[in-house]
């Protein structure tokens, strides 16, 4: 496995005014971060809201990022509380 070299963004977790995580936003944030040249993309740290969202919302949005970057960056998802 390569050394992790340049910068990673950690993403917000959008949601709807259901308090409902908003998809469409999250892969919108998502290719925005990739066509500006981020090195990796950081999701459900403390900047996106993980300690607001069920464990089940958690794992949908981390698979939700991995299949939107699909290969092109790496994807470093928070496990913390």
């Amino acid at each position: 496995m390569a050394i992790f070299t340049g910068s990673g963004v950690a993403i917000v977790t959008p949601f709807n005014e259901d308090y409902s995580v908003n998809f469409k936003k999250l892969d919108e944030l998502i290719e925005e971060q990739i066509a500006e040249g981020t090195d990796a993309i950081i999701i459900c740290g403390t900047t996106g809201e993980s300690a607001t969202m069920t464990v089940e919302e958690h794992e949908e949005v981390i698979r939700r990022c991995i299949k939107t970057v699909d290969h092109r960056i790496p994807v470093i998802a928070g496990t913390g509380s």
